[in-house]
């Protein structure tokens, strides 16, 4: 009998922790190879996880809820095989993962030695130190526990409530602290303790009663003078997408140009269709067409080699409002599929991204964005491009609104499409070259599929 342990595997995102959220299978089942065993959330989605073992289910390296770091222990598996030669089909998929190839997660996310993406010292605990051989001093002190912590969140949370980790005892394995430890150090009123991490008696050294963590007085914010009602420590998918917006601030020189455009003939086609395209399948295919005519809005800068980068294909991505935040899945190949495909794909990717079943490729593969803020009820925004893309097109409610058509005041159906670009990969006429493809083929969509 063997045992296997697998360790989290790097999903292909550049994370490095995720959180378990369900476990598919439990210990003493029986599980084939690259049979899914568990579902992770990451900062960006929910990954199915597969086993890259096959016997029995051993142990389960963490509880629903928490967080395991990449490279760490995830499930051991008990074969009744010695252990195999490496698989050279196994090492190809690897070679593939690492190079971002966009394949289906299996268990062969990360190499079975070496060629982690981080190197992280191991946790130890310092030595017991040795009893007097002379039995008559006694026993020297034991040094204080290092608590075992791996998840900013769960630092954040203690943080947040006024609770040190040091003082808890963690439920997960070989003492792991998790959310909820300090969950039930809340609600149970832990008291706070002092430097050297002991717990204190009823009366602090100076004398004044000790103040529990959940009665100290509410802390008042320094600049406002007004109390904080809350602290809520950001989740990972919020500090992804926190560090993903500050950089696009950062490096990208950005500029917004917009236009209204009559979208009366578009809704009329739409109609006249019912079981056709949806309406974002047909300014999917106008985008396809504007970034044919403007290829260098479909590229990336490459600030090392001072080189801008244009791409042979579009990987659409498109803005989906989700219960976990504003994501951006893309359809990979977008350039290669028809109208009607296109509506199946649009579909297809905002459905898997509402349920976070997104696949890494589909996350991070977008060569270029496109937003449907009118579902959200407004008129236009200045959005922030998706670094390290070079473009978004944002597309605004539609809407009745008094319009001149040949000279005669009428109601149509009126939308704002508004731009963004980087102002180093063109000027103000590339965007609105850009800009006049889409806005035309949306108020003549019939012209505009003809030559397409």
């Amino acid at each position: 009998m063997t045992d296997r342990t697998f360790d989290l595997p790097d999903l292909g995102e550049g994370l490095t922790e995720a959180e378990v959220v369900r476990w598919l299978v439990a210990v003493g089942d029986t599980v084939a190879l690259d049979q899914p065993v568990v579902e992770v959330e990451t900062a960006k989605s929910v990954v199915e996880v597969p086993s890259p073992f096959a016997g029995t289910v051993g142990v389960l390296h963490g509880e629903e809820g928490a967080v395991v770091e990449v490279g760490r222990p995830l499930i051991t598996v008990v074969s009744g095989e010695p252990m195999a030669a490496p698989d050279p089909a196994g090492e190809r998929y690897r070679e593939e993962e690492r190079a971002g190839s966009g394949n289906v997660l299996v268990g062969y996310g990360t190499p079975q030695t070496g060629g982690r993406g981080r190197t992280r010292r191991p946790r130890t605990r310092p030595a017991a130190p040795a009893v007097s051989a002379t039995g008559g001093q006694g026993r020297v002190p034991e040094p204080r526990r290092v608590p075992l912590v791996t998840s900013p969140l769960v630092r954040n949370m203690a943080r947040g409530a006024g609770i040190r980790v040091a003082d808890l005892e963690g439920s997960g394995p070989n003492g792991l602290i998790m959310r909820k430890d300090v969950r039930a150090a809340i609600e149970a009123g832990v008291e706070r303790q002092d430097v050297a991490g002991h717990e204190t008696d009823d009366r602090n050294t100076d004398g004044r009663d000790a103040v529990p963590a959940a009665a100290s007085a509410t802390p008042t914010d320094p600049r406002t003078g007004l109390p904080e009602a809350a602290r809520v420590p950001m989740t990972g998918f919020r500090k992804s997408v926190a560090t993903a917006l500050s950089r696009s601030r950062r490096e990208i020189p950005e500029a917004t140009v917009w236009v209204d455009v009559d979208a009366t003939e578009l809704m009329r086609l739409r109609a006249s269709r019912p079981e056709g395209p949806g309406l974002m399948a047909y300014v999917a295919r106008f985008v396809l067409a504007g970034l044919h005519a403007y290829p260098e809005l479909n590229g990336c800068v490459d600030t090392e080699r001072e080189e801008l980068v244009r791409y042979d294909g579009v990987n659409l991505g498109l803005a989906v409002q989700t219960d976990r935040g504003l994501v951006a899945p893309a359809v990979l190949g977008a350039h290669r599929y028809t109208t009607a495909e296109l509506d199946a794909e649009i579909r297809r990717v905002t459905a898997a991204a509402r349920e976070g079943k997104t696949s890494p490729a589909e996350m991070t593969g977008g060569t270029f964005t496109l937003n449907n803020y009118g579902a959200l009820r407004v008129d236009g925004s200045a959005a922030i491009i998706n670094h390290p893309q070079v473009a978004i097109l944002g597309l605004g409610r539609i809407m009745d609104r008094p319009w001149i058509v040949d000279g005669e005041l009428t109601a149509r159906k009126i939308t704002q499409l508004s731009f963004a670009f980087d102002h180093r990969v063109c000027d103000g006429g590339t965007a609105a070259g850009f800009m006049r493809v889409v806005a035309d083929a949306m108020e003549d969509p019939a012209a505009a599929i003809a030559g397409l």
